[in-house]
């Protein structure tokens, strides 16, 4: 078996939109965004895993992606995995909803010609690096706890509603100091080895990557700048960073806002990156496979496109909600072609899960729980035009996510249904 690495620089410009237009555009610059990834070779295909430091790439898009990165890897584009961190403060892209914006004179979802020169250049990349794959023999698995990081968002009511909404920064006193709800509390990180030497390791972990957004300035947030520290730390190994299901989990309970918390989280999930590999133990690799499982998840009660285009052509509502309805019409006209699910297994030791859209964190535990290898990754923010993929009792409790969700209730049994036939 081997893998072949890269890595690249895909910064948008100052004044690129930020999360599709419904952030002001960029003002400043923070540090750089990146897509890093690994081909793996072993499978009926190569497999490619990319993660992105964008706040998420959805429709039409995200198609775009995987074709480029397949014909770059010569692998199908249900070999390739690519799923965004998401930092708020960079770009998500959806081409039909920027053709949309563009043709109804709506704030930029996008900007198309950055955005496509950027994936050129990631696909450039994917096709060097298959040009020297190195054998790995071995991984290594391992986990740690991270604490006071991630909280659940929904803060539930003694009535079984959400009472509150714990945001990513979380001014509240009182909502900050309410339980920090279900969660994942531990990094997983799974590393190559040829024999003795280390190759590349991936790292995930579940939260909404954002510790403050309000300024507008291009950041990686703490998932990217704990992954770039590592990679200080071992400039010859290919260190990649995925976030998982974090639809439902912010740092909220820990984060007022406050500039500094953005080091104090990078150094807390810096620390368990490292507790991670610290705690993994290596093991030769016999076989790797990949699976792959396409879905249609059912839109959403309002996926009707006259109101929706009622709303895009309308200048007097807010440009926010023009823009998201301009996201949902590209996501209902493409309800024809399924989301592919896809599954890396490598013997009985370790299983990375690939879920599509803002996945609730209960997605995550339930793959946990019905598989049987020892170790279990579930990224999430793969194809984002579902919006956040809640529970079916979610959207009778309120709160936020149920209201940027473009699926209905009925989705949690097709997730799950999905997710244990790829656990098998």
């Amino acid at each position: 078996m081997q893998l072949a690495t890269f890595k690249v620089d895909i910064t948008c410009p100052i004044g690129h939109p930020l999360t599709a237009g419904w952030k002001d555009p960029a003002v400043g610059f923070a540090d750089p965004l990146y897509a890093a990834g690994m081909i793996l070779y072993g499978a009926d295909k190569p497999v490619v895993l990319c993660a992105v430091d964008w706040c998420e790439i959805s429709n039409r898009s995200y198609i775009m992606w995987c074709e480029s990165l397949a014909d770059a890897a010569g692998t199908d584009a249900d070999h390739v995995a690519v799923q965004t961190t998401h930092p708020h403060c960079s770009p998500w892209p959806d081409e039909d909803a920027q053709a949309l914006v563009r043709e109804h004179d709506v704030r930029d979802v996008m900007q198309t010609e950055f955005c496509h020169e950027a994936l050129s250049r990631v696909a450039q990349a994917v096709k060097a690096a298959t040009t020297c794959p190195e054998l790995f023999t071995h991984i290594a698995c391992g986990r740690a706890r991270i604490d006071q990081v991630a909280s659940n968002r929904r803060v539930m009511g003694d009535d079984g509603k959400v009472k509150a909404v714990r945001w990513t920064a979380t001014k509240d006193p009182e909502v900050r100091a309410a339980p920090e709800g279900l969660i994942d509390p531990y990094l997983k990180s799974i590393s190559f080895w040829n024999d003795q030497r280390k190759l590349a390791a991936m790292h995930y972990y579940a939260v909404h990557n954002t510790s403050y957004d309000y300024d507008c300035v291009i950041t990686s947030d703490f998932l990217g700048l704990a992954r770039e520290r590592r990679s200080d730390d071992e400039p010859d190994v290919a260190h990649i960073v995925f976030n998982e299901c974090a639809g439902n989990v912010t740092a909220g309970k820990y984060n007022d806002g406050a500039h500094e918390n953005r080091e104090i989280f990078t150094q807390r999930i810096y620390d368990g990156i490292v507790a991670a590999e610290a705690n993994a133990g290596r093991l030769p690799v016999d076989e790797l496979n990949w699976h792959v499982e396409p879905v249609f998840l059912p839109p959403g009660a309002d996926m009707n496109e006259p109101d929706l285009m009622a709303i895009l052509t309308d200048p007097d509502v807010q440009t926010k909600d023009r823009t998201k309805a301009a996201i949902k019409i590209a996501g209902l006209r493409r309800q024809d072609v399924p989301i592919p699910f896809g599954c890396l297994k490598i013997d009985k030791t370790a299983c990375i899960l690939h879920l599509p859209g803002e996945s609730f964190i209960e997605y995550q535990l339930f793959a946990q729980e019905h598989s049987t290898a020892n170790w279990v990754a579930v990224p999430s923010y793969g194809d984002c035009g579902p919006g956040y993929i809640c529970l079916d009792k979610s959207y009778d409790e309120g709160g936020y996510e149920p209201i940027d969700s473009f699926v209905a209730p009925g989705v949690e049994g097709v997730m799950k249904d999905a997710i244990k036939k790829l656990m098998e």
